[in-house]
Formats: structure tokens, C-alpha cells, sequence
């Protein structure tokens, strides 16, 4: 009789793979996890930052056209079993629409989810140029 046994699930080739993805920058993995959309007039945009701190562990900034994510979760020191936890700096930058009022943006944190959200124009950048008409 032959028995089949099975790997656990974890081990070492999923924890490899895993330093490979984070240091890759190119990839479909950041270091915070963003989703963004238009919702009446408003550029919103959402990032996943589970158990941190909104006071004292994100900042929200922006930089001309630029909007960036900081975030820090600091280890702990214990002994661990296993830990699948990302620490340390966080950090992500979008680039905003044109028209964004980065003046009147505002954040909010609930449930581990960060939702920022701009006040864009509607039409942002377009102008009306007048036509001269000239004499022959």
C-alpha cells in the first residue's frame, strides 16, 4: 500500500516567492494595496491599511499633482511561529487628475480602509479661446 502524503500548505518556496514579489517594483503587488474611481465630481481613493494607527501611523500628503500614501506598522518583539505580516515604512504615490483641488481634499480611516477624497473640476484644464476676426 502506498501512502500519499501532502506538503503543508506554507514552506519555504510560497515565503521565497513572497520576498521576490515585495522587492519587485514592476509587478501587480505594492507594498499598499489602492483601489480609485470618480464619484460625483470627486476623484476617491481607497488603500487597504489594516491595523494601523490613523493618528500616529499614516500621513497623507500631496506635491503638485502627486498624492502620497506613508504608512509605518511596527514589529513587535516576540517569538513567532510564523508571521505573513508586512512591516516597517509603507509608502505609495498617485498621480492625481487634472483639475484636483488638493486644498480641499480630505481623508478618513475606518475598518482598516483609508478613503481620500479630491473635489476635481469638471472641466479641468479646458479653456475657451476667443477668435479675432481680422480685416483684409
Amino acid at each position: 500500500m502506498t501512502t500519499v502524503e501532502r506538503r503543508p500548505v506554507g514552506g519555504l518556496i510560497p515565503e521565497v516567492v513572497g520576498l521576490f514579489e515585495a522587492a519587485w517594483p514592476f509587478g501587480p503587488r505594492h507594498s499598499v494595496q489602492v483601489e480609485d474611481y470618480f464619484e460625483d465630481g470627486t476623484y476617491v481613493l481607497r488603500a487597504e491599511l489594516p491595523g494601523l494607527d490613523a493618528d500616529s501611523d499614516i500621513a497623507v500628503s500631496t506635491t503638485g499633482d502627486r498624492l502620497t500614501i506613508t504608512a509605518e506598522r511596527e514589529q513587535r518583539a516576540r517569538e513567532q511561529h510564523r508571521s505573513e505580516f508586512r512591516y516597517g515604512s509603507f509608502t505609495r504615490t498617485v498621480t492625481l487628475p487634472k483639475g484636483a483641488d488638493a486644498d480641499a481634499m480630505t481623508a478618513t480611516y475606518r475598518k482598516g480602509i483609508l478613503e481620500v477624497r479630491v473635489p476635481v473640476a469638471e472641466n479641468a484644464g479646458a479653456r475657451k479661446i476667443r477668435v479675432e476676426a481680422q480685416e483684409d
